[in-house]
């Protein structure tokens, strides 16, 4: 039996979001990217999201990976990725050569991040871009009561082990959109699996951003 949710009207209720390859920002991203676009995921990983997307959204897919082992499982899917460090820029893309540039879960581990999205945007008509909420209230408390760098299921590491070096929020991020007079055409909280939109700063583990120049 299904219990109601008294206090909240039905059409307020935020839908769950679907999984895709396990990840939700994967499901939000293939929402996003329109079919037959051409599409530059940077830090593919071994290419498993543009593996999908040129199969089930006809995509021209390339993608770009730091780890030679990766970029050779990718190549290996079939997926178009080169080995390459994107915190040394896209300078062999010429500008709006893509209709979207990707970047998930890994703002945060590049050492010149602002770089690294005006490069996204040099190049592509548009940007997504998915990242942890350093925010979120877990991280927070766990800084509360600790004293100590924040070890949480959204940031498992230690700090000395970990591959984040910028930690932000999503009004970090979203101030950072304002000064650079980029628009924020669509943006997605996510807590789990399903969307939410009250309190994003605290209550949003992870967050999904299309944006434009």
């Amino acid at each position: 039996m299904t219990t109601a949710q008294p206090n909240v009207a039905p059409s307020q209720r935020k839908p769950f979001v679907r999984e895709l390859l396990g990840r939700s920002d994967y499901a939000i991203i293939g929402e996003i990217v329109e079919p037959r676009t051409k599409v530059l995921d940077l830090g593919c990983g071994e290419g498993e999201l543009l593996e999908w997307l040129a199969g089930n959204k006809g995509v021209d897919a390339r993608g770009v990976e730091i780890s030679g082992s990766k970029v050779q499982r990718a190549i290996a899917r079939g997926v178009s990725v080169y080995q390459g460090d994107i915190d040394e820029g896209l300078a062999d893309y010429p500008e709006k050569a893509f209709d979207y540039v990707i970047l998930s879960q890994t703002l945060q581990e590049t050492r010149q991040p602002l770089k690294v999205l005006r490069e996204m945007l040099r190049v592509g008509r548009r940007a997504i871009v998915a990242f942890p909420n350093f925010g979120h209230w877990t991280v927070r408390l766990s800084m509360l009561r600790t004293g100590q760098a924040p070890k949480t299921p959204l940031f498992p590491y230690d700090w000395y082990d970990s591959p984040n070096i910028h930690f932000l929020t999503v009004d970090d991020f979203e101030s950072l959109m304002r000064k650079e007079g980029i628009e924020i055409e669509r943006c997605y909280y996510l807590s789990g699996r399903r969307k939410i939109s009250l309190l994003p700063n605290l209550l949003a583990e992870v967050a999904v951003y299309l944006v434009k120049k």
